[in-house]
């Protein structure tokens, strides 16, 4: 869908190719002096184009926390790719689609809120979530992506209308600290585009709301993902087409609802140790730079 600024097809690249694609977008940027403009363009984060597109992504569950029940799976899907005898569009499985099926993602699975058996500090279960790996480094250091210059997040989706949350990672003071915000789907069962203005993020830590809330610290940003955590038991289905910065307001805005907070992440479930582990007691507090 976008021309991706720094191209990642294969997953993730060698030191030496991250160096050379973050000198060439950099010289870009000084060049066309597209820092000190604001940028009509999309910014791609993730465009799910082909099967390699998966590799940047890591999938998380209770089941691979804790050994709880969930299942969670991230899996490439083609699209459309031909029309029936009487000139219909057909997606990849033969069945006739009113609209243009894009290559995506498909984040599919269950929800269960069954507790693992001899773990009696496991007091609440059931989630599942995805997110982009870290992109390494190169010669000029930490590879992470800047969208200061943008005012919104949009995803390209088809959901099932349950309760996603987007999550965002940032190079900020507290590893543990998430952005996150409601994916305020409006169409389930069909194509949109949803548009959420960083503004509406929400600071949480471990799933819960803190305080003082900061602003995002767009500059620097680590990852983006989904996750589900209602912890209403049985299955689910997210299909993920792209995701990325904008400066083009939605027709509809899709903060104006609200975050979608109080979240109500299961305490002590390890969704958030995924990312950043919790610190043992006594253990002094990691510091990123």
């Amino acid at each position: 869908m976008f021309a991706t600024p720094v191209r990642l097809a294969g997953g993730q690249l060698g030191f030496w190719r991250r160096s050379m694609e973050e000198f060439k977008r950099q010289a870009d940027i000084a060049i066309h002096m597209k820092a000190s403009n604001r940028p009509t363009e999309a910014f791609p984060l993730i465009s799910f184009t082909e099967n390699a597109s998966l590799q940047r992504c890591k999938i998380m569950s209770d089941h691979n926390s804790f050994g709880g029940f969930s299942k969670a799976a991230l899996t490439f899907q083609p699209g459309a790719t031909r029309r029936d005898n009487k000139g219909q569009l057909e997606n990849a499985s033969g069945k006739p689609d009113a609209q243009d099926e894009p290559a995506h993602a498909l984040f599919q699975g269950s929800i269960s809120t069954d507790l693992p058996p001899n773990q009696p500090e496991i007091q609440r279960s059931g989630f599942a979530a995805w997110r982009t790996l870290d992109r390494g480094f190169s010669l000029f250091g930490k590879l992470l992506w800047d969208i200061d210059p943008y005012d919104y997040l949009a995803l390209r989706i088809k959901s099932d209308g349950r309760k996603y949350f987007v999550n965002i990672q940032t190079e900020s003071i507290v590893p543990t600290d998430i952005h996150q915000h409601l994916l305020p789907t409006r169409t389930p069962g069909q194509w949109e585009t949803v548009t959420i203005p960083f503004s509406a993020f929400v600071r949480t830590n471990h799933g819960m709301v803190v305080e003082p809330q900061k602003e995002m610290l767009r500059m620097k940003v680590r990852t983006v993902g989904i996750g589900l955590t209602d912890r209403v038991p049985g299955p689910f289905e997210l299909r993920v087409a792209d995701v990325y910065a904008t400066n083009n307001p939605p027709v509809t805005d899709g903060g104006s609802e609200g975050s979608g907070f109080e979240l109500d992440e299961p305490e002590q479930t390890g969704m958030m140790d995924e990312i950043e582990p919790r610190r043992k007691k006594g253990e002094p507090e990691r510091i990123l730079i």
